[in-house]
């Protein structure tokens, strides 16, 4: 009897049954890595007596007997077994090694990574196993939950409402890890609505704070805001989406539309094909930016461990990267020993800039097959979008470094050499697009520039990007439209393609709906706040709204309401107006009529 048969005897056997156990297994499994992912936050937030976390540490050995027969199980009622264990040799491996691990400890009460440990004198491999195993717990209920994010096909709610209650549950989940007694230095526990602040600038990767981030928060604190900007800047749906390509069963049409409205890609199979390439990017420029950072400190900032310093570059470069522009100073990179330090402050420009350019952009300005088809110019060939994000941004980055360097000669450049004003001026234009990092006191800019700023800030980031602002795309076809109209042209023609109204309608209603919510805050915090003066009220509403983060340093001492509104203005910027306007708006009918053209005076 060959193999072949044996197998599908056992598939016959199995049949009736194999439905009903697999669901069982996959319902258990979820069950207890929730159980344990809880356990685990229990122990990195509250710091229990060493009793408990030995019992967490035997929940979680022994919660790996369940995955141990879930996986056989598996194995088992697969009609091609062979296939699955070499679609799933990781998890297989691991699993191998956590049974011959605990084999080994059971029968020569000596465990084998230990043993390994003393032998090549890695006498922390066991702590790195027990820190592996939690992690592949928080990846375990991820992938979880990614597979359970398939059925976002059959949700009522509508891609931008699903956006907004994704940044909506991130929030809320970082003002509860915020709370914990472990997170903060010299109080219990963070109180509610500072808690909430700090999250919604975080998730919104804003940079705005109400406390000091750097001595308010341990070390876990700031690895809990790095996360939240981490999920925020590449948008939680993302990495939800992310693991629901383990499941291997793809993306509905409503979850490929969401991805498309977060990233402004210009069709359903391009917002899918687009996230690998966000992911691996994105992972990949942070790790670039980390190691750059690791180098380039001021050799007089003395870290107490190399792991400081390596978290350090870890933090700035995520932040950057995200334009989020929260940082691990007191006074941010105004920071005496960091302020002059610049080289480290292009290799955050650099971050920034990459972040706030947009990933369709960054796809297709480093796709390999255009590349190969333009040698001779590799710019040749870029998309229309591209064009116009990439060069809106130089020009605006230009604009700002040549504002800078003439308005603050004798104010915040002054007594700078000709090299330090020059990469001073060029890193203030750059992060005060999007970003939000300083290396001047912004409490002593004069009026002049903060208006330039908040020109910038109000512009923002490109479309699909990390950024806040209107976006450089809309700021493009309103002067171009307005162009227009002065010269007597019906049509908005740009690089040989002629622009629809609806995109005309579409960065109107931006511009618009940005405009009046900018105005409602500022009246709100006339009223409210009157006595911090006008300009540096609308400084701090622009740079919310714009999830920008610069502020003269009103923040902290605003009223309630006050800070009420810049966590509203943080959270519509990051968002969008116009997807804020979706999400709340019904359908409409179409309605197959005509009235007749009305004649107004306008201007």
């Amino acid at each position: 009897m060959s193999i072949q048969s044996i197998r599908e005897k056992i598939n016959l056997a199995l049949y009736d049954s194999k439905e009903r156990v697999l669901n069982l297994f996959k319902i258990g499994s979820f069950l207890i890595a929730s159980l344990i992912l809880s356990l685990l936050i229990y122990q990195f937030g509250f710091n229990p007596s060493d009793l408990v976390k030995e019992w967490i540490l035997i929940a979680i050995k022994g919660s790996f007997v369940f995955y141990i027969l879930k996986y056989l199980t598996d194995i088992l009622y697969n009609y091609e077994p062979l296939k699955l264990i070499k679609e799933t040799w990781f998890e297989g491996l691991l699993l191998l090694l956590i049974l011959v691990n605990a084999s080994s400890t059971l029968f020569f009460q000596q465990s084998l990574l230990n043993w390994l440990g003393q032998q090549t004198e890695l006498f922390q491999l066991e702590d790195f196993y027990i820190l592996f195993l939690q992690f592949y717990f928080f990846v375990l209920v991820g992938i979880e939950l990614g597979k359970a994010s398939t059925q976002l096909t059959f949700s009522k709610m509508s891609p931008p409402r699903m956006l907004i209650v994704s940044f909506l549950a991130l929030i809320l989940l970082g003002t509860g890890f915020l709370m914990m007694p472990e997170m903060t230095k010299n109080v219990e526990y963070m109180p509610f609505f500072e808690a909430l602040f700090t999250s919604i600038s975080a998730s919104c990767v804003t940079g705005l704070i109400v406390v000091d981030t750097a001595t308010y928060f341990t070390q876990k604190g700031h690895i809990i805001i790095m996360l939240l900007i981490q999920l925020g800047g590449l948008n939680i749906i993302s990495f939800a989406t992310l693991f629901a390509l383990f499941s291997k069963k793809g993306l509905g049409i409503k979850h490929q539309t969401i991805l498309q409205e977060n990233f402004s890609s210009e069709s359903l199979l391009s917002g899918k094909g687009l996230l690998r390439k966000i992911f691996l990017f994105s992972f990949f420029m942070e790790f670039i930016g980390m190691v750059l950072l690791y180098f380039t400190w001021n050799p007089k900032l003395q870290f107490p461990f190399v792991e400081d310093q390596f978290f350090y570059s870890l933090f700035h470069s995520i932040s950057a990267f995200n334009n989020a522009g929260f940082s691990l100073f007191s006074d941010g990179l105004h920071e005496h020993l960091v302020q002059n330090s610049h080289s480290m402050h292009m290799v955050l420009a650099g971050l920034i800039f990459m972040g706030a350019v947009g990933f369709p952009v960054i796809e297709d300005l480093f796709n390999f097959e255009r590349i190969k088809k333009s040698i001779k110019n590799p710019l040749v060939g870029l998309k229309l979008s591209t064009q116009i994000s990439l060069y809106t941004s130089l020009i605006l980055i230009a604009f700002g470094m040549l504002m800078f360097y003439f308005l603050e000669q004798e104010n915040t450049l002054n007594g700078m050499k000709l090299g330090g004003q020059l990469i001073t001026s060029f890193f203030q234009s750059i992060t005060a697009r999007t970003a939000g990092f300083n290396t001047v006191d912004f409490s002593i800019i004069g009026t002049p520039m903060l208006l330039i700023f908040i020109f910038l800030m109000f512009i923002g980031a490109s479309p699909g990007s990390t950024g806040g602002g209107i976006k450089t795309s809309t700021f493009t076809l309103i002067i171009y439209s307005a162009i227009n109209t002065i010269r007597g042209k019906k049509k908005i023609e740009i690089g040989k393609r002629t622009i629809s109204p609806e995109l005309l309608h579409k960065a109107f209603s931006i511009f618009l709906f940005s405009a009046s919510s900018i105005f409602a805050a500022i009246f709100v915090l006339s009223i409210s706040d009157g006595e911090k003066g006008i300009m540096p009220i609308a400084f701090e509403i622009v740079s919310a709204f714009s999830t920008v983060g610069l502020s003269t340093g009103i923040t902290a001492d605003l009223t309630f309401l006050g800070k009420i509104v810049i966590m509203i203005c943080m959270f519509i910027g990051r968002i969008g107006t116009l997807t804020l306007a979706f999400a709340l708006s019904s359908k409409q009918r179409s309605l197959n009529y005509e009235y007749p053209k009305a004649h107004l005076t306008v201007g």
